[in-house]
C-alpha cells in the first residue's frame, strides 16, 4: 500500500494472494491428497507416534521422563546436608500417607469423640482399616507414642467402657498434647484426622483408595450398633490427585462435547442450512484432530494446558474463520455463481483476511515461548501448532465441501436466518453511530483507557485445587481440613546452623521461629522441637530444656531436630486459600526469618514447603503468561500496521481489540478476583477471536473503500458484508461457552463467565467503536467520492 502527501492509506495489492487462494481452491485433488495425507500423519500420532519417531530420531533416548510437579527448591548456601536423618531411626510424622480419612461429628457437640459409643465406632474402624489389604499403616491418635517417663506417657484413648470422668481428663490430656491438637484432632475435639499409607501393590483401581476406604470405615462404625453420629470423607494427596485427573479427563470431555454440541444447535438455527454447519464444524474439528497428532509427534501432548485450553481455542480460532469463509461462500452462491465458483471467489476474497487472523494469533503466542516456566513455553507452542492446523484445515475442507453434493444447498436458508432478519436493525444502530462518530470515538477511547488504568490493580493468584468439582468428596474434606484443623498442605521452617553455635541457642532460635509463626492468623498449629521440649515437666533457660532432649524418644527428637547434622525444623498447616492470601503471610515471616537470622550470627532460616515454592514460582507464570498477552497486543499491532501499511489502521484497532480484555480484566477487579492462570488463559483466547473479528472488518473496509462512495457508505458496505459473521461467530461461542458456567468447577465457571463477557464485549467493541473510530480517524482511498460532515 502506498500513502499519499496527506499520509492516506491504500489498499495494498492483493493479486499474489489472490493468486494463490486461487490456485488452491481451482485443484481438489491437491486438497484431497493433503487432506488425507495429514490426516493419516495425525492418527498416527495419536495411535503410536514411535511408528515414525524411532525411524527419524533413533539416538534419542526412550527412558526419557519428565517430572514438572517436582521441581527441586535450590538452597544456595554452598553447604551440603543429607536429607536424611541416620537410617538406624524412624522419625515420627504426624502427617503423611497417601489418604486421609477424616471422621467428624457435630461441631456443636462439645464431648466430641470422647464417649463410649464414638470410641468404639471408631476403634471397629481402625480395626477394619488395618485389616484391608491395600492400607500398609494406619496413623491417628493412638500411635503417638510416649514423651518419657515422667509425663504424657501411656495411650492418649481410654477404653470404650470408660467413665465420663475418664473421657473427661483423656480429652484434656489430649488437647493438650502437641503432637495430638491441630495434627490429628482439632482442638475443639470434633474431627479425628486418620492418615492412611497405601501398598500400591494392592491397588486394582480408583475406588481401592477412595470410596471403598470410605464405605468401609462406615460399615465398620455401624456395625458396633451404637448411636455414634460420625460421618466420614475421604481426602488427601491421592484422593485429589485422581479427582484433578478425573476433572481434566472426564469432565473436560463432557465440557468439550457439551459445549460444541450447543455451538452446532446454535450454528444449525442461525446458518438454517444443515450443509453450511456441517462444513463449518467439520473444518475445526479436523484442525483439532490434527493438533492432537502433531502435539504427540512434538512431544508436547501432556501439556497441562491441552485438556481443554488448546482444543477449546483452535475450534474458536477456526470456527470464527470457518463462519467468515462460509458466509462469502453463500453470498456467492445466491447471487447465482455455481458451488465451484463460489468457493474460489470466496477464498480469494476471505481467504487473505483467514491467513492474517492466523498469523497474528500464532504470533502472539510465540511471545509465550520466551517465559521462564516450560509449563508456558510448550503451552505457547502448542497453540501455534493449532492455529496453523486450524488455518490449513479451513481452507481445505470448506472449498472441497462446496465441491461435494453439500455446495449445492450451501445458500438454503440464507437471508431467513435470526442473524439475517435482525442484521438490518443493527445496520441502523452502525448508522447511528456514524452520525454521531464523534462522541462515540471519544468515548471509546476513554472508557479502554479507564478500564486499562483499572485492570492494572489485578494481582497475580493460584489455588492448588481450585479446578476442583466442590461437590466432590475429596474437595470437601479439603475444604473440612482447612476449617477445622487450619488446612492439608504444610509449610516448614529449616534451620542450619554452623559448629560453633550452642545447643541452647537452636532452643532459643526456634522459640522465636515459633512467635514469628504465631503471629500469622493464616498458620496453622506450628510444630517442632520447642513444642516437646515445652510439653514436658518443668521449667527453666533454654540451656536447661535442652537438657531435657535426652528424655525424648529418638523417633521423636529427630522428627524435628538432627544435630549431627546441625538441622531442625518447624512445621505448620496451610489452607488452600492461594497465594494472593498467603503471599503477605508469606513475605512477613520471610522478613522475621531474615530479622531472627541477622540477631544470631551462624544460623540460617529458610522457609520452604510446596505452597511457598508456588507462591514464589506460580507468580512467575502468572506473569509471563499476563506479560506475554501484553507483547502479543503490541506485536499485533505492528503487525496490523505493515500489513494494511497504515499506522493509521494499526492504531485504531488497538481499541477494538483492548476494550473487550480490559472490560472484563475490570469485572475481575470490581467482583473481588485475581488473575489467574485459568483468568489469562482466557484473555488469550478471547484477544484472538476480538482480533480476527477486527482483521475480517478492516479488510473488508480497505476493500470497499475501492469501490467509491462516501467514507460513511464504505463503512456500511463493510458492515454488511461481515456484520453477518460477526453476530454468528459471537453468538455460537458465547452459547458454547456458556456451558461451562453450570459446571461444579470453579474454574470452569470462571472460564466461562469471562469468555462470554469478552466476546461480547469485542462484538460491541466491533459494532460500535470501530466504525466511529475509522470514521474520526480513518482516511478514505483517493478515489472514493468526498465525504461532508
Amino acid at each position: 500500500m502506498t500513502h499519499d502527501a496527506e499520509g492516506t492509506a491504500r489498499q495494498p495489492d492483493t493479486r499474489r494472494s489472490a493468486h494463490v487462494f486461487s490456485w488452491w481452491a481451482d485443484h481438489p485433488g491437491v486438497q484431497l491428497v493433503f487432506l488425507i495425507a495429514l490426516s493419516t500423519f495425525a492418527a498416527i500420532g495419536i495411535w503410536n507416534p514411535t511408528l515414525i519417531t524411532e525411524r527419524l530420531w533413533r539416538d534419542a533416548s526412550a527412558n526419557e521422563t519428565r517430572d514438572r510437579s517436582d521441581t527441586p527448591v535450590l538452597d544456595g548456601t554452598g553447604m551440603e546436608f543429607p536429607e536424611r536423618p541416620p537410617s538406624n531411626v524412624e522419625p515420627f510424622q504426624v502427617a503423611g500417607g497417601e489418604c486421609v480419612l477424616i471422621a467428624r461429628v457435630a461441631p456443636a457437640d462439645q464431648i466430641g469423640f470422647f464417649c463410649g459409643p464414638r470410641m468404639l465406632a471408631i476403634e471397629s474402624v481402625i480395626k477394619r482399616l488395618e485389616s484391608m489389604p491395600q492400607i500398609e499403616r494406619v496413623l491417628w491418635l493412638d500411635n503417638i507414642p510416649s514423651f518419657n517417663l515422667f509425663g504424657l506417657t501411656g495411650t492418649l484413648l481410654p477404653s470404650p467402657r470408660a467413665t465420663s470422668r475418664q473421657f473427661e481428663a483423656a480429652r484434656a490430656k489430649t488437647l493438650e498434647n502437641p503432637l495430638a491438637v491441630g495434627q490429628l484432632i482439632s482442638p475443639d475435639g470434633c474431627t479425628l484426622v486418620i492418615h492412611l499409607t497405601i501398598d500400591w501393590f494392592h491397588v486394582r483401581d480408583d475406588d481401592d483408595v477412595t470410596d471403598r476406604i470410605r464405605r468401609a470405615a462406615e460399615q465398620a462404625a455401624d456395625e458396633t450398633g451404637a448411636d455414634h453420629g460420625i460421618a466420614f470423607l475421604m481426602t488427601g494427596r491421592a484422593p485429589l490427585h485422581l479427582m484433578t485427573v478425573n476433572n481434566h479427563v472426564h469432565d473436560s470431555k463432557k465440557y468439550q462435547l457439551v459445549g460444541y454440541g450447543i455451538m452446532m444447535v446454535s450454528a444449525l438455527i442461525l446458518f438454517r442450512g444443515l450443509a453450511a454447519v456441517l462444513l463449518v464444524a467439520i473444518a475445526p474439528a479436523l484442525g483439532v484432530f490434527w493438533t492432537t497428532g502433531m502435539l504427540r509427534f512434538l512431544d508436547l501432548h501432556d501439556n497441562p494446558f491441552n485438556d481443554i485450553i488448546v482444543p477449546v481455542l483452535i475450534s474458536l480460532v477456526g470456527l470464527t474463520d470457518a463462519v467468515h469463509l462460509m458466509v462469502e461462500i453463500r453470498q456467492q452462491r445466491a447471487a447465482g455463481l455455481s458451488p465451484k465458483l463460489a468457493a474460489r471467489r470466496g477464498l480469494t476474497r476471505v481467504g487473505l483476511a483467514c491467513l492474517l487472523t492466523s498469523v497474528t494469533t500464532a504470533i502472539g503466542f510465540i511471545t509465550l515461548t520466551t517465559a521462564h516456566h516450560e509449563v508456558v513455553r510448550e503451552f505457547g507452542w502448542c497453540c501455534v501448532v493449532g492455529v496453523a492446523m486450524t488455518f490449513l484445515s479451513v481452507v481445505t475442507v470448506i472449498p472441497l465441501g462446496c465441491r461435494s453434493p453439500l455446495g449445492r444447498r450451501l445458500h438454503v436458508g440464507l437471508g431467513k436466518s435470526l442473524v439475517d432478519q435482525q442484521l438490518q436493525r443493527v445496520g441502523g444502530i452502525v448508522s447511528a453511530v456514524l452520525r454521531n462518530h464523534r462522541w462515540v470515538a471519544t468515548l471509546a477511547i476513554l472508557s479502554t483507557l479507564v478500564l486499562a488504568i483499572v485492570s492494572l490493580q489485578l494481582k497475580p493468584d493460584e489455588k492448588r485445587f481450585s479446578g476442583l468439582s466442590e461437590s466432590g468428596e475429596a474437595a470437601r474434606g479439603l475444604r473440612w481440613l482447612d476449617q477445622s484443623l487450619g488446612g492439608l498442605e504444610f509449610g516448614h521452617v529449616t534451620i542450619r546452623w554452623q559448629p560453633e553455635n550452642r545447643e541452647s541457642e537452636v532452643l532459643t532460635v526456634l522459640q522465636a521461629v515459633e512467635q514469628t509463626l504465631g503471629q500469622e492468623s493464616l498458620i496453622g498449629h506450628p510444630l517442632g522441637l520447642q513444642d516437646l521440649l515445652k510439653a514436658l515437666p518443668g521449667d527453666g533457660e533454654p540451656a536447661e530444656r535442652m537438657s531435657l532432649l535426652d528424655l525424648l524418644p529418638a523417633e521423636l527428637k529427630r522428627a524435628f531436630y538432627t544435630p549431627e547434622y546441625r538441622n531442625a525444623s518447624v512445621q505448620f498447616r496451610i489452607q488452600d486459600r492461594g497465594i494472593a492470601a498467603y503471599g503477605p503471610t508469606f513475605q512477613r515471616i520471610e522478613a522475621g526469618l531474615q530479622s531472627i537470622q541477622n540477631e544470631h550470627a551462624g544460623f540460617e532460616l529458610k522457609l520452604t514447603g510446596d505452597s511457598v515454592w508456588r507462591w514464589k514460582n506460580i507468580y512467575q507464570i502468572v506473569a509471563d503468561l499476563a506479560t506475554s498477552l501484553g507483547t502479543a497486543t503490541i506485536i499485533i499491532w505492528i503487525v496490523l500496521t505493515i500489513v494494511y501499511r497504515s499506522v493509521r489502521i494499526g492504531l485504531i484497532s488497538i481499541v477494538p481489540n483492548l476494550f473487550p480484555l480490559a472490560v472484563t480484566a475490570a469485572s475481575l477487579v470490581f467482583a473481588g478476583q485475581y488473575l489467574e492462570m485459568v483468568t489469562v488463559c482466557v484473555f488469550t483466547i478471547c484477544i484472538g477471536i476480538a482480533v480476527d473479528d477486527t482483521i475480517h472488518f478492516l479488510t473488508r473496509y480497505q476493500e470497499e473503500s475501492l469501490a467509491g462512495g462516501t467514507h460513511q457508505d464504505v463503512i456500511r458496505r463493510a458492515f454488511t458484508g461481515v456484520g453477518s459473521a460477526l453476530l454468528m461467530t459471537t453468538l455460537v461461542l458465547v452459547a458454547g461457552l456458556a456451558s461451562a458456567i453450570a459446571g461444579d468447577s470453579r474454574d470452569a465457571r470462571l472460564f466461562g463467565i469471562m469468555g462470554c463477557m469478552t466476546l461480547t464485549a469485542a462484538l460491541f467493541a466491533d459494532i460500535i467503536f470501530l466504525p466511529a473510530l475509522l470514521v474520526r480517524f480513518g482516511k478514505q482511498a483517493q478515489n472514493a467520492d468526498p465525504e461532508s460532515d
